[in-house]
């Protein structure tokens, strides 16, 4: 498994809905073991557009309910059937990295995709669980958690998220201007 580089605002890629996977292969294998492998560190859910690819797919590692271990769940091409209740809840996102904005969501979401291998799931999801599959959820259509706040807690959030990381968004912002994509990269293990 290898690390890949987890792509940040303002990257255009996470403002794109993602396409439909297809194909159920070695290559979609391998990707979900090395999303998985940049995730767990750091995070509880990662889409593909956030690693370069614009893919209808993400992975999450989250507390089960009444239980201490966590559950990996790989979700591709998901639909949401139904949203219940509402649950705020502080996100993050490593996409754009120390930044955390209160967010409303769904306290709990029926969730239908396909696995690895291609075969249909369904679930109810609650709690972290649902959030962190609405936050994924989300990112596949091109919006991120930022795009939930209101416009003015949207505008005061990027405002200090691109100060903070003002040298790193001008390069990447010149990077999309010359409109270059490069393949996901790769960071050696040490």
């Amino acid at each position: 498994m290898a690390k890949l580089l987890i792509v940040t605002y303002p990257d255009p890629i996470l403002s794109t809905r993602c396409a439909e996977v297809t194909r159920f292969d070695a290559e979609l294998h391998q990707l979900l073991d090395d999303m998985y492998e940049t995730m767990i560190k750091d995070g509880i859910g990662l889409a593909a557009n956030q690693v370069g690819q614009s893919l209808r797919f993400f992975i999450m590692d989250v507390p089960l309910e009444g239980d201490n271990r966590t559950g990996r769940l790989e979700i591709i091409n998901p639909r949401i059937l139904a949203r219940r209740g509402e649950i705020k809840y502080e996100e993050g996102c490593l996409s754009f990295p120390g930044l955390y904005e209160n967010v409303i969501r769904a306290a709990e979401v029926d969730l239908v995709w396909q696995d690895r291998s291609g075969a249909e799931h369904s679930a109810t999801m609650r709690g972290l669980v649902a959030i962190c599959a609405q936050h994924e959820f989300d990112h596949l259509d091109g919006i991120t958690f930022v795009d939930r706040l209101s416009p003015l807690k949207k505008r005061i959030a990027l405002r200090d998220y691109t100060r903070a990381h003002r040298e790193t968004i001008d390069d990447k912002q010149f990077r999309a201007q010359t409109k270059v994509r490069r393949p996901p990269q790769t960071v050696s293990n040490p």
